[in-house]
């Protein structure tokens, strides 16, 4: 299931058919051997409509969620560029170290951009593990310069590597912070039991099949959309690194 939410195109795929096939069971199989009585539509309607219901407030408020972690982890993106860029510049403080300090600086925030940029989970991987090196080759530079010359301009360069390392570590835990499966399960019964009950609450023979697929295709966009925006990698709406993009364009040009 993780691994499904993960792919928006193949669970709008999957949604889709199995929404339909729910209509259809409603359809062909409920509404033809037990029939809703004249003297009980008005209790079916009832219960459809609040079903409906419970199902648009599930899809807005879990919308709403995947909404918000998306503008997290553009803001996060947003910190890591001014984090990087800000100890770019008080390296200079540094005078010895400055220049290794840039040039960790620079491969680190290659890195960073290939983060945001690659789909691969083995490849994010593999990101990351040089990512943590080079952290630790980035403090370890700036702890030897901290406790060879133990003074406020020292601290400066430690505080700025320690916000460049916090800030990495705020964006790696906004992206694994997704919307729960067990959410997920919940919103597809709902969705199923919503498009067996538009089914079976068909009142005419021979209703078009366009109008039996408008609440199916409809759950199945809404909740493919919502699977686009929490996925980082697996979707079409991404966060792209524009401030890191930028920050780099403005290092290579000086």
């Amino acid at each position: 299931m993780n691994d499904l939410i993960r792919h928006p195109a193949i669970l709008f795929v999957v949604l889709l058919l199995v929404m339909g096939a729910a209509t259809a069971l409603g359809a062909l199989v409920f509404r033809r051997y037990w029939p809703i009585p004249k003297q009980h539509r008005d209790d079916f309607n009832l219960i459809q409509g609040a079903t409906l219901t419970l199902l648009a407030l599930l899809i807005g408020f879990t919308l709403s969620m995947a909404v918000g972690r998306y503008d997290q982890r553009k803001n996060l993106e947003e910190e890591e560029a001014n984090a990087i860029g800000t100890e770019y510049l008080r390296a200079e403080l540094l005078a010895a170290e400055a220049s290794s300090i840039k040039k960790l600086l620079a491969q680190y925030l290659d890195q960073r951009i290939l983060y945001y940029q690659t789909r691969d989970q083995e490849k994010a991987a593999g990101i990351a593990e040089r990512t943590a090196k080079i952290e630790s080759e980035m403090w370890r530079v700036v702890r030897d310069a901290a406790v060879a010359a133990p003074t406020p301009i020292s601290a400066l360069a430690v505080t700025g590597i320690n916000d460049v390392i916090n800030s990495q570590g705020y964006t790696e835990a906004a992206w694994l912070n997704r919307i729960p499966v067990s959410a997920w399960v919940l919103m597809i019964i709902i969705a199923f039991l919503t498009c067996l009950l538009q089914g079976y609450g068909i009142r005419a023979e021979g209703t078009k099949l366009f109008i039996l697929l408008i609440v199916p295709l409809t759950v199945s966009l809404s909740l493919s959309l919502i699977s686009d925006i929490d996925s980082p990698r697996g979707g079409l709406i991404r966060v792209v690194p524009q401030n890191l993009l930028s920050l780099k364009q403005s290092l290579n040009a000086q």
